[in-house]
């Protein structure tokens, strides 16, 4: 049995969609796009406040230590170059230690979605981000050496960069890129007529969220792969999909044919659970359930005027539809 399918391709990528400029080990464009002025503010402010409170918590511990060992050695001036320390290792250790241990990140930058790797796409090390720290804390900020210029010339750089780096990214060679991926969001694929009635008998017990969105994902981006590469990952996928769902199916069709049948199948369910549950909350807490929303009528017309009689040329052109059932 043959039988077609059609298939729509996914809209066109927005201007810029890849613009970190990375390639794969198999020379292909990686989807990543680099983080620019806005979201790395945001993201310096979390670090920020996150600083300033590591700043203050571990001050008030260095000072009951001090003050427990040192005693009536301690002053000013040592009270002063101790806060001094404290302060260079909060600056320049905060971002170290979370990027080694975070693979690239702190706090603000996983709040916001960002990371920074080196400028050929790998792990950043320790002495690239030891660098960019060091760079940030004399030049960008806090901006030790010259603070007002330091910071103009540090927007300066970021805005005319191609790829949005600071100037401990060009002394360090590391860039940052947005973690999260601006997908576009798209409704479930439709099931192929043919294998409605299959799709429904499906065990999907064991078909979980990752192997979903895999094949989602490749449902997605088909109008753009390749051959042999479209066929290859097809078939992968469905013998994933086959090996953990069951009946096999009846029809040979594409791979592509029987994964955009189990998806849909599975969304239709997940809908029909969702349903389900809605209903059974309605039963139970009806002042949760929001009422339908009243759509007024049009207010009628005070009068209407007739209709042209149908006469001449126009008698002949009209087909003669009988008597008219409302009277008869």
């Amino acid at each position: 049995m043959v039988f077609t399918v059609g298939v729509r391709a996914q809209p066109t990528p927005p201007p810029r969609w890849a613009d970190a400029g990375l390639v794969s080990g198999e020379a292909v464009e990686l989807d990543v796009r680099v983080a620019r002025l806005g979201s790395r503010v945001l993201a310096l402010l979390i670090d920020a406040v996150l600083q300033l409170v590591l700043f203050l918590l571990l001050g008030a511990v260095l000072a009951m230590v001090a003050l427990a060992l040192l005693g009536d050695v301690l002053d000013a001036a040592l009270a002063g170059g101790l806060q001094v320390v404290l302060l260079v290792l909060v600056l320049l250790g905060y971002p170290v230690v979370m990027e080694r241990f975070a693979d690239g990140r702190t706090v603000g930058k996983l709040v916001v979605g960002l990371r920074v790797v080196r400028a050929d796409g790998g792990p950043v090390g320790v002495g690239q981000s030891l660098t960019r720290a060091l760079v940030g804390v004399a030049v960008e900020w806090p901006g030790l050496v010259l603070p007002l210029l330091s910071w103009f010339a540090s927007v300066t750089v970021m805005l005319t960069d191609p790829r949005g780096r600071r100037l401990g990214d060009l002394v360090a060679g590391t860039l940052v890129v947005h973690s999260r991926g601006a997908a576009l969001w798209r409704p479930f694929p439709p099931a192929p007529p043919p294998l409605l009635a299959w799709a429904a008998t499906l065990d999907l017990t064991r078909f979980d969220d990752g192997l979903a969105l895999a094949a989602r994902q490749y449902l997605d981006r088909l109008p753009q792969l390749a051959e042999p590469d479209r066929s290859r990952l097809g078939r992968a996928l469905w013998a994933e999909v086959e090996a953990v769902t069951s009946p096999p199916p009846p029809w040979s069709a594409p791979d592509w044919v029987y994964l955009s049948a189990v998806l849909a199948e599975r969304g239709r369910r997940a809908a029909l659970r969702l349903g389900r549950a809605r209903a059974v909350t309605a039963a139970l807490w009806p002042e949760l359930v929001p009422p339908p929303a009243v759509v007024p009528h049009a207010a009628m017309p005070a009068a209407l005027r007739p209709a042209a009689p149908v006469t001449g040329r126009l008698r002949s052109a009209v087909p003669d539809a009988g008597p008219d059932p409302v009277r008869r």
